[in-house]
């Protein structure tokens, strides 16, 4: 369930307080009159089950409360209540298979951000990436896949397009554009400099075995991205974060973009442009598994997914549902 807390303006309250008792899957209702101060109005709070939530912040969002008052959502790890049970049963559909836009699209718009923190991330990992390619050490390509903050873009991305919220497509977009560029150009320098030392040569390049597999683009790649990216958007509506683990570790956006470094810098054009192709491979495979993944679950208000829409019937045709 989710916590739900507002701060609603006296002459709202009313309507808000039908909004709640009008819906199944609300329970827990409490208000306190006169105590907030900042913005004036009334305290009300709620515990809703998360296939309702969508309804229900859709009709407070109506009166206009986000304008005038405030509205705060917060995922609940236990309900000791009867009240809290009736509530998720008698909400349509399955709480694991909820998506509450809301939720989602405060949780995205960090993550899409284009910022210093992102940006030191991804070029650590790009260099992490070109270190384990100079090694030829599958250890530090691990690395650089887990350090890589590319997932949070391209799931924005992908929430974007599936909202029509094209202002937040359009920011995760510059993240990954502007992001890439940068860290490919650091790692551009880094390379060169590494290569003065002879750290870095052709013979190296040629007698990798290990890490090979980054630049080598095939219909698993495919796969394997559409795969982990169907597992991270999945992580994150249903907030289980150590699936996204698994995520970083399956595909190979960083290490493909840190191996296009090394290998241009070297003149090995064919192994870059494979490499690069390898990169657009899995940003585009996990962007496409991360909007079928959102279409396929429960849409927001009354336009439910195709498996809502499948539980809702088989509910009708039981025992229990007639």
């Amino acid at each position: 369930m989710l916590h739900l807390r507002m701060i609603s303006p006296t002459e709202t309250t009313e309507k808000v307080l039908a909004v709640l008792s009008g819906d199944p899957g609300v329970t827990h209702v409490t208000l306190v009159r006169g105590a907030a101060l900042e913005p004036a109005g009334d305290l009300v709070q709620a515990d809703v089950a998360r296939e309702a939530a969508n309804d229900v912040l859709a009709d407070i969002t109506a009166l206009g409360v986000t304008h005038t008052g405030g509205i705060t959502l917060n995922p609940v790890e236990t309900v000791l209540s009867d009240a809290g049970e009736r509530a998720v049963e008698e909400a349509p559909g399955d709480p694991t298979d909820a998506v509450v836009w809301e939720e989602l699209l405060a949780q995205t718009h960090e993550e899409s951000t284009l910022n210093l923190t992102f940006l030191a991330f991804l070029t650590i990992a790009c260099l992490l990436a070109a270190v384990g390619v100079a090694t030829d050490s599958p250890v530090t390509i691990v690395g650089a896949m887990v350090v890589g903050p590319e997932f949070g873009p391209l799931a924005a991305f992908a929430v974007g397009l599936v909202r029509r919220d094209f202002r937040l497509a359009r920011r995760s977009a510059i993240a990954l554009a502007v992001g890439f560029p940068v860290a490919m150009l650091i790692t551009l320098a880094a390379t060169l400099a590494w290569e003065q030392f002879g750290w870095i040569t052709i013979e190296g390049i040629e007698s990798i075995r290990n890490v090979d597999f980054i630049y080598e683009v095939g219909p698993f790649s495919l796969v394997v991205a559409l795969l982990a990216g169907a597992a991270g958007m999945l992580s994150v509506v249903t907030s289980k974060s150590a699936a996204l683990i698994g995520v970083f570790i399956s595909v190979t956006t960083v290490p493909a973009a840190g191996f296009a470094v090394v290998a241009a810098t070297l003149g090995e054009w064919h192994v870059a442009f494979m490499s690069a192709g390898q990169l657009a491979v899995n940003l585009a495979g996990i962007v496409v598994a991360g909007v079928l993944v959102l279409e396929l679950r429960p849409g927001a208000g009354s336009d439910l997914g195709p498996i809502a829409r499948f539980q809702r019937w088989l509910a009708t045709r039981s025992p229990v549902g007639k």
